[in-house]
């Protein structure tokens, strides 16, 4: 039986392989899949911001102003890049390696977290989820862009055709959905768009206030 640590351990050397090449890869998808989705999180975005999955920083420029950044990244070969990617910018940004199932921040640290292209990686999402509500403040906003199963069924078969090789080969789901997710970690749901023939969705969601 394949266990989390194992999975992670291939998402990792996957990140690791794929880091130099990244940034040129997804462009073409930034194009014409996901285009307006870091903008979109940047918009929303406010307060001590945590970034979980930074990779190489391509949300950086969308931050506004007086948002102060931190960033997580399970690997050093993405991380650095991400590194650059805040110096180029003239962005003060405080980064740190680690696993976003196991956040190495202190409960209600965060007024914001996002996470964009990543839980469809991650080996156990609901894990995530649940350290993303605990790192936030009552009231906080959780952020996430990502690619999900079609709902549009011809599409989704080959979702699931696809993900037959990329869940082997580096931790890479197609027809998994986060919005479920967010909702039975206790999340109060702001906003959902759902795109690209519903094989993209974006989610604002509230760490709803204490009583």
């Amino acid at each position: 039986m394949t266990t989390t640590s194992d999975e992670t351990a291939k998402v990792l050397r996957a990140w690791e392989k794929s880091a130099p090449g990244y940034d040129k890869q997804i462009a073409f998808f930034e194009k014409v899949w996901f285009s307006g989705g870091r903008q979109w999180l940047g918009a929303r975005a406010q307060g001590r911001v945590l970034e979980v999955a930074i990779g190489t920083g391509l949300n950086l420029p969308h931050y506004p102003p007086g948002t102060t950044i931190t960033g997580l990244e399970l690997s050093p070969a993405m991380l650095a890049i991400a590194r650059q990617r805040a110096a180029g910018l003239g962005r003060d940004v405080d980064l740190h390696t680690g696993d976003a199932q196991a956040l190495p921040f202190a409960d209600e640290s965060f007024d914001t977290v996002v996470c964009a292209l990543s839980l469809c990686t991650i080996p156990d999402p609901p894990a995530a989820i649940g350290q993303m509500k605990r790192v936030l403040a009552p009231g906080g906003r959780l952020l996430l862009v990502d690619h999900i199963g079609s709902s549009w069924p011809p599409i989704r078969a080959a979702q699931w055709l696809l993900e037959r090789v990329t869940i082997r080969a580096a931790g890479e789901h197609f027809t998994r959905r986060q919005l479920p997710l967010v909702r039975a970690a206790g999340f109060d749901i702001v906003e959902v768009e759902r795109l690209k023939a519903g094989t993209v969705e974006r989610v604002h969601a509230r760490n709803p206030a204490r009583d």
